[in-house]
């Protein structure tokens, strides 16, 4: 049997282990752990450690700090499609009390509701979570918000607080509880827990002008657990990095995990590097598109990241405060893989079987007079494209009443109908009420606002 950590060419493997060897190095990294994934399989492994011949195994636990806010939002949306709440109600419907009744579920999961950074003093990932035993006490203070809800992205740890507490008021039990029940076991993702589990790696400091190390406390955050607290391996968050990038129907379907990776809060500027949408980051590296999520907590980073368009993801982990960007790494270790290794596309293969009606809907349409074709794909999908290169193009999921649903871009939800003559044959198509015909603005009977009786002409 092929050792799934040795299905990659053997340069590939060298680049990748110099990749983070010189991170460990240069980071002054006590140790460093990374992995890679292709379309769901974990196929690369390495470990660089400060000790000569004992690098971290793969089943050795770090702690992953914000990466849990990706789990934590898996909860809430698993509660969403199950019509417990909407993303649009506000937490105060489920969860009273708090200082951000009006901030609505999305707000929080995408961090647009407005709240304040982080909790009152003392530090809370540094500090035990029986400092701040009540919810109340992640946010009291003079000012828990910063910024009107829904205006622009600020991260809040503390939103991330609200709703793990959200999640148990709605189960009935603690979050982490929850999680281990719904997400973690159905994933076998055994060795990703709340608090460290043997072997674990120790969290460090590494002073900025010597090189001596300084532990970091392995602190219980409480109620704060939710914005930073899990722990786990390079062979869990391989699992996860597979989950992320395609879903699964045991936890959640493709089409909800896609929605986490759509920003939520409009991205400014028009060279944006970094987004946010629910629960999971964006950022741009070396021309990808790569969605995920960063994390430290003092003593750790951690970073996991996925290239749809390569069917790639990485995960890179250390046991420092600082000195290493793990998302930086792990976004290498992507395009590295990438590079020396591209995707091979998916064979061309024909319908397994046509349907003669949609076959003759294809062809040349006409909005106006701009061009359009539509194209037959499998299930019963159609692919309307721009002949002259716009962006008004979408694909269309068939619906049970012989309507069509725009997937994507600019007719997303939109309805696309076959509108018929009287005679049963094809009149046109509307597309939420424009009107496509066989022939530029033709034939005059169905185009809103009729035609010149005169028809084209030279001037």
């Amino acid at each position: 049997m092929t050792d799934l950590y040795d299905e990659l060419f053997p340069t590939t493997r060298r680049a990748l282990l110099h990749r983070i060897a010189v991170a460990q190095t240069e980071g002054r990294t006590p140790s460093l752990v990374a992995a890679v994934v292709r379309d769901g399989r974990p196929v690369w492994s390495g470990a660089r450690s400060m000790i000569d011949g004992h690098a971290p195994t793969p089943d050795v636990q770090y702690r992953i700090g914000s990466i849990t806010k990706t789990f934590v939002a898996v909860l809430v949306l698993r509660l969403r499609d199950e019509g417990l709440l909407d993303l649009a109600d506000p937490l105060g419907r489920h969860l009273p009390g708090t200082a951000a009744d009006g901030a609505t579920v999305a707000q929080l999961l995408s961090h647009s509701a407005g709240l304040a950074a982080e909790t009152p003093a003392p530090w809370w990932e540094r500090t035990d979570g029986a400092l701040r035993p009540e919810l109340a006490d992640v946010l009291e203070g003079e000012r828990p918000l910063r910024h009107p809800a829904g205006r622009l992205h600020h991260y809040s740890n503390p939103g991330f607080a609200l709703l793990g507490a959200l999640v148990e008021r709605l189960r009935g039990e603690p979050w982490g509880d929850v999680l281990h029940r719904e997400v973690l076991e159905p994933l076998g993702m055994d060795r990703t827990t709340l608090l460290p589990q043997h072997p674990h790696a120790g969290g460090f400091a590494v002073h900025p002008w010597a090189d001596v190390m300084l532990p970091e406390p392995l602190t219980d955050t409480g109620v704060m657990a939710p914005a930073g607290q899990l722990w786990s391996t390079t062979t869990d968050l391989a699992r996860w990095a597979a989950f992320l990038a395609t879903g699964d129907d045991k936890v959640l379907a493709a089409d909800t995990v896609a929605e986490m990776r759509r920003p939520a809060v409009g991205p400014e500027g028009d060279d944006w590097s970094d987004s946010y949408g629910l629960g999971l980051q964006l950022i741009r590296h070396e021309g990808r598109l790569l969605h995920g999520h960063s994390g430290s907590m003092p003593g750790f980073s951690a970073g996991l990241w996925i290239s749809g368009t390569d069917g790639l993801a990485a995960i890179t982990m250390a046991n420092a405060t600082n000195g290493t960007n793990t998302t930086r790494v792990a976004a290498d270790l992507i395009a590295l893989t990438a590079r020396h290794e591209p995707r091979l596309p998916e064979p061309w293969r024909p319908l397994p079987e046509v349907d003669e009606e949609l076959l003759a809907l294809t062809g040349p349409w006409y909005w106006g007079a701009a061009g359009h074709a539509l194209h037959l794909k499998a299930d019963r999908v159609l692919e309307l494209v721009t002949l002259t290169g716009g962006a008004r193009h979408s694909r269309f999921r068939p619906e049970p009443d012989g309507t069509w649903t725009g997937l994507d871009n600019y007719y997303a939800g939109e309805t696309l109908r076959i509108v018929r003559t009287a005679d049963g044959s094809v009149s046109h198509l509307d597309l939420g009420s424009f009107v496509l015909t066989r022939e530029p603005y033709g034939p005059a009977d169905v185009i809103p606002g009729g035609l010149d009786p005169r028809g084209w002409s030279a001037g």
